[in-house]
């Protein structure tokens, strides 16, 4: 008997054509993921709470089974612009639908009627997890000095787990090298300031919601709530007065463009965003605030929209 290695692992997603219906993702298909969270069996214990004359453990039956992944995918482009970048697939059942633009774009921005769904294998040395149906959410980080990360919650019907033959022929090679977050790779702006930011981060805060009925078995998002945070250098309030936006609910725009050339340029636009309370904090002596950020919809479904190019 041989023991299984942790880091021997593989992620392979396609998109589906009808719900729940298997795919069969290939080597191609693959996704080049870290800090992987992996349950393969979620759900409910249903006790069966029988009267007998003594005690003791009666047992469960499990009920509504599923299997969730989270993992971080590197924020870059895709090597040419107009071309999908090899997270896209992710991005979909999330429910952002894809836009292309030959030699110019990739769009991702929220829908909310017929979301797709995807057929997601997991793979770890050896036993092979197949998820079906699957939806999920999406969150991203950008911290100078590190590698821009998304975050995926991606959340499935159980399929099949079986050992396979030999791991996916999977490669990190010809895949989009991220740059490092900083001021010559990155800029952000927000209600208008040319921000000096220690961090920011978005959610796109999708409610994943396994539903489990007499005649349908899927996963669904029912709610959404696009937020994020940003940590910024303090300045004084002739140039940006956060207080005074926050107390007025005043709504202004935010954009970050991380990448320089196309073929490797993310850029992320909220046009509506509300800055909640402010914090005061420091680091290395610098007075900073914390400010946490609502997007909110102005004609609908436009909170955030993401593009690859």
């Amino acid at each position: 008997m041989t023991a299984r290695r942790y880091k021997q692992m593989a992620i392979l997603h396609a998109m589906e054509v009808d719900y729940a219906v298997d795919v069969v993702p290939a080597a191609a298909d693959a996704l080049i993921a870290s800090n992987v969270t992996f349950n393969p069996m979620e759900g409910e214990e249903v006790s069966r709470d029988l009267m007998l004359p003594y005690l003791g453990n009666q047992g469960i039956i499990l009920a509504g089974l599923y299997a969730s992944l989270e993992f971080d995918i590197e924020v870059a482009g895709a090597g040419a612009a107009g071309d999908v970048p090899p997270y896209g697939s992710l991005l979909r059942v999330c429910g952002l639908a894809e836009t292309v633009t030959a030699g110019v774009s990739v769009v991702y921005s929220i829908v909310e009627d017929g979301l797709e769904s995807g057929s997601l294998y997991f793979i770890q040395d050896g036993v092979r997890h197949i998820l079906l149906g699957c939806r999920g959410t999406v969150s991203m980080n950008f911290t100078p000095k590190g590698i821009p990360q998304y975050r995926f919650r991606i959340i499935g019907l159980l399929g099949t787990i079986s050992d396979v033959a030999e791991n996916p022929a999977v490669s990190a090679l010809g895949l989009t090298t991220p740059l490092i977050v900083s001021k010559a790779n990155t800029a952000l702006t927000l209600h208008g300031w040319n921000a000096v930011a220690e961090s920011v981060s978005f959610d796109l805060g999708n409610e994943v919601t396994p539903r489990f009925l007499i005649g349908d078995e899927r996963i669904k998002v029912t709610d959404r709530n696009v937020s994020g945070n940003a940590v910024v250098e303090a300045r004084l309030m002739e140039e940006i007065n956060w207080f005074e936006i926050a107390t007025a609910r005043t709504r202004g725009a935010l954009s970050l463009t991380h990448g320089t050339a196309d073929g490797n340029v993310v850029q992320i636009e909220a046009p509506n965003v509300e800055v909640g309370r402010p914090t005061q904090g420091q680091t290395n002596n610098v007075v900073n605030y914390t400010l946490p950020l609502a997007m909110i919809p102005g004609a609908g479904r436009d909170e955030l929209v993401i593009t690859v190019r």
